[in-house]
């Protein structure tokens, strides 16, 4: 059975608009006048649609040409150049992404990495196990398919809950692989970065055969990634990434009243020395003071990566009404980024008075780190194994159509990473350091009893053996599962005739399982470590039955409307919800017509938000000690967490002037109540940074240098966001070939959120590091020439980012504690270009086989991304640390 239609004129008009090609809009019009392809339904219906309609939700369509003409390698390459996509996680930042390095995700119009539903033609795909430092669990689209399998991405921009559940709050992302594809194709790509030994290779594979009855699909990459390290390229200043906590370190001594004495050999030894007290004020040349010490350099911009995906699809047609679909993909990523040699030690040691280099004779409190200037760094490593199998059943009826399937999918993820241990810490300070030492029987310092020496003579008279430092040296492990399970069947029939033509109606049901676990180490549940902490096991389920319904009504030949409604029930403290969402279609005349839409939504809290918790590292400006540190943030589940609900709007219009010149605008607003958000640790630290319970300090609770802030999950107030999406491209045809400019911008007129912390936040064109909020640049634009003539084709992109204002600094380059009289610091606007030829050599050669050479690059003049005084010294939400990157790929289709 195959179920025909033709492709919207529309989804080809926002494909020649988004990215695309020349010889993507080429292909398209071909495929539109000469040829039938099998039925698709379009992201955000239910329902079957005629060749004429157009959808009255604004519908982004990127197809395989398109991705390939940006130089995209994987799908975090096509969403990070789509200017509606805002503060997705895409780059492995240590700093805000303590555990997910090697994962890629999708964060539309702002409003979260969880509230985007992702789709595998059609269906969901299980969420990573390893939730974000904000505690959210998300898609990695880095684990869906290879690259080569993907016919097209289709995106829908306004809310789709009624359609699809909680999870499409902002929208619905749906990656459509290869329909009825026969033959086999290879790629071979390398890029080449400009600074380091950032380079990359990607081998992907593809095969495709029909019958007619069956087709079949297969499709495998393998991908390696060299890492970036900041030494390789440093973006930040040395005070950006300096902590307090170095070693050599300081001392708080409770005999001078808990003030920070400097390690004499600081300096000497490469510490940098921050002085709180004037010189001479203690005796013998000692300074009240902290040593600091610079770990950015360890870091790395990109992790060291190996990834592999496999894909296999088949279709059977079980009768001349049935078909069966079965798909089966995995995924296996390993990542490895860079680290310090140690992290700092949190607990507050105290190294007794009787220690062999004590340099004061008197008890003192350990503030640094076991390991710093000198050593090597110490790398955090994640595994993710992810699983997805679905299945469908599809049926012809005398008036419509039906569909049966189900989907599971299982992500494993491992994440390690070295750790001092604070009981075994402690006793090496006492002389009773090393594996072989009984504690209990032994004597400090003799024997297998040795001292671990966290002074500067470390560095040249008393140095630490390996054997003391391994004593004390774990590491942390947390095993973190996700499932899902879904049943969900629907039918959509052609129930009655009006002047536009024949209604549509679609019913469906729907269950939903979704499990999620972490097991962290013993050690871990001990809370056994003096950084990482550790954490309690968890483990918790979700269950959600829905049912849907859409009706389609063609009104009259100029008028189309939509109107859909879903039913979801989680039970217990979550209850129930109804959505609606009613949208519209006006055609004025061929060349003008109107859409508009208004749903509401509702996003339950997941399994993590509610059951969980989390230890993360976080850089925060404290107001007592007036600096920045890099601190604990301790996020504890709160299971009196109540849903978000949110109302969305779009309004918009299509026009063609002239032929092959067209139009598309969209006004666009999200109202969220009650939304679920991680505390800001910044914000709770502002509020009240004298408070015990929430803020550790060493030395004294309510002055000393920052350790912790222990936060949670709440419910904030409110969050309002509106902006305009501008699309536009236009044809010119000429004997040298054909020219295609286009302009693609997304700017942000509100971006208004209430932190329960920081209060009313106007965010847009803010960083928001202060806050609840994501890095919200106003304005976002891509500036595209494309040109294709016989076997050759190019394309050049401008792609620019407006300044917008660093919360977390003050325009004169101090730390914003408690405001800033002169304004925030300005993060500076951004132009990169990216550029790209091709040339078919099996089109001149004259072979029935394909050889597509392509060469490019991206960021071609090797542009800084704007310098922004925090760690690793740019906003990773925003801008790429790579700087220019050069590819080649030949691409062979037989």
């Amino acid at each position: 059975m195959k179920l025909k239609t033709k492709l919207s004129l529309l989804s080809v008009a926002i494909a020649s608009q988004m990215l695309v090609g020349q010889a993507s809009v080429l292909a398209q019009e071909q495929t539109v006048k000469e040829s039938e392809v099998e039925l698709i339904m379009v992201t955000g219906s239910f329902v079957r649609r005629s060749e004429n309609f157009e959808s009255p939700s604004p519908l982004a369509v990127i197809d395989a040409v398109s991705i390939d003409s940006i130089g995209a390698k994987n799908i975090s390459d096509i969403t990070q150049t789509l200017t509606i996509n805002t503060g997705a996680q895409n780059n492995p930042d240590a700093f805000t992404q303590n555990a997910t390095a090697g994962t890629s995700n999708i964060n539309l119009r702002g409003l979260g990495v969880a509230s985007t539903l992702v789709l595998l033609n059609n269906k969901r795909q299980v969420v990573n196990a390893q939730p974000t430092n904000d505690g959210l669990n998300f898609v990695d689209t880095s684990s869906l398919v290879p690259m080569i399998a993907i016919g097209r991405m289709e995106v829908v921009k306004d809310g789709a809950s009624a359609l699809y559940g909680s999870d499409a709050v902002a929208g619905v992302v749906n990656f459509i692989t290869k329909q009825d594809y026969n033959g086999a194709k290879i790629t071979a790509d390398y890029q080449d970065g400009a600074h380091g030994n950032n380079k990359e290779y990607v081998l992907q594979g593809l095969w495709g055969a029909t019958s007619e009855d069956s087709s079949v699909l297969a499709a495998i990459s393998y991908t390696n990634r060299s890492p970036l390290f900041i030494s390789d390229r440093r973006l930040s200043r040395p005070q950006d990434d300096t902590s307090a906590l170095g070693n050599p370190g300081s001392f708080f001594v409770p005999a001078f009243g808990n003030i920070p004495v400097v390690d004499p050999g600081c300096e000497a030894y490469g510490g940098t020395l921050d002085r709180r007290a004037p010189a001479g004020t203690l005796p013998g040349g000692l300074e009240i003071g902290l040593c600091g010490f610079d770990f950015g350099p360890y870091y790395s911009y990109v992790a060291d990566e190996t990834r592999v995906n496999a894909y296999v699809k088949a279709d059977y047609d079980l009768s001349d009404d049935i078909t069966w679909t079965t798909e089966v993909s995995f995924a296996r990523n390993r990542a490895e980024r860079g680290g310090a040699p140690s992290f700092p030690i949190l607990t507050s040691p105290v190294v007794p008075a009787d220690h062999p280099e004590n340099f004061l004779g008197l008890p003192m409190a350990f503030f640094g780190r076991a390991e710093g200037n000198g050593f090597q760094g110490d790398a955090a490593n994640t595994e993710s194994d992810t699983f997805r199998f679905s299945t469908m059943l599809q049926g012809e009826l005398d008036n419509g159509f039906w569909e049966a399937s189900y989907t599971t999918g299982v992500n494993d993820f491992l994440f390690k990473v070295p750790d001092v241990l604070n009981t075994e810490f402690n006793l090496a300070l006492n002389g009773l350091g090393g594996s072989d030492c009984n504690p209990l029987t032994g004597t400090p310092g003799v024997g297998s009893c040795e001292y671990f020496n966290p002074f500067s003579t470390s560095y040249s008279t008393a140095p630490n053996s390996q054997y003391v430092v391994d004593s004390f040296t774990g590491e942390e492990v947390i095993d973190s599962k996700a499932e899902m399970q879904v049943f969900e069947a629907f039918a959509s029939l052609d129930v009655f005739d009006m002047d536009g033509g024949t209604a549509g109606l679609a019913l469906g049901v729907q269950y939903r399982e979704e499990k999620l676990s972490q097991d962290y180490d013993a050690l871990a549940n001990q809370d056994s470590f003096t950084f990482v902490i550790g954490n309690p096991d968890f483990d918790g389920k979700l269950d959600v039955y829905a049912l849907f319904g859409e009706l389609a009504l063609p009104v009259s030949t100029d008028l189309d409307v939509q109107l859909a409604l879903r039913y979801e029930n989680y039970g217990g403290n979550i209850g129930d919800t109804i959505d609606p969402k009613l949208a519209l279609s006006w055609r004025a005349n061929d060349d003008f017509s109107v859409r508009a839409s208004i749903s509401t939504s509702f996003r339950a809290p997941t399994v993590f938000l509610r059951n969980g918790g989390a230890t993360s590292l976080q850089q925060l400006t404290d107001p007592i000690q007036q600096a920045s540190a890099f601190a604990a943030v301790r996020t504890a589940g709160n299971e009196d967490l109540k849903p978000e609900e949110s109302t969305a709007y779009n309004i918009g219009f299509s026009y063609e002037p002239v032929t092959d010149w067209s139009i598309e605008v969209d006004y666009w607003n999200f109202q969220f109540e009650d939304l679920i958000i991680q505390e800001n640790a910044q914000a709770v630290l502002t509020a009240n940074p004298q408070d015990p319970d929430r803020i550790i300090r060493a030395g004294d609770p309510l002055t000393g240098p920052l350790l912790q802030v222990n936060n949670t999950y709440v419910n904030a107030s409110s969050l309002e966001t509106s902006g305009l999406d501008f699309v536009t491209s236009y044809k010119i045809r000429t004997d040298m070939g054909d020219f295609t400019p286009n302009i693609n911008a997304t700017y942000i007129t509100q971006y208004d959120l209430v932190d329960p912390q920081a209060g009313k936040v106007e965010a847009a064109g803010r960083r928001n590091f202060t806050n609840i909020g994501v890095s919200s640049p106003e304005l976002r634009m891509n500036l595209g020439l494309n040109w294709q003539h016989e076997a050759h084709s190019a394309n050049i992109f401008v792609r620019y980012v407006s300044s917008y204002d660093d919360d977390q600094n003050c325009s004169d380059g101090t730390l914003s504690v408690g405001g800033c009289a002169d304004g925030f610091k300005q993060i500076d606007s951004h132009v990169t270009i990216d550029a790209q030829y091709n040339v078919n050599l099996g089109d001149i050669m004259g072979t029935d086989t394909s050889y597509l050479l392509t060469v490019g690059g991206i960021n071609i003049t090797d542009e800084d991304p704007p310098q922004v005084f925090t760690n690793s010294g740019f906003d990773s939400k925003v801008h790429d640390p790579r700087g220019r990157q050069l590819y080649v790929r030949l691409a062979v289709e037989f």
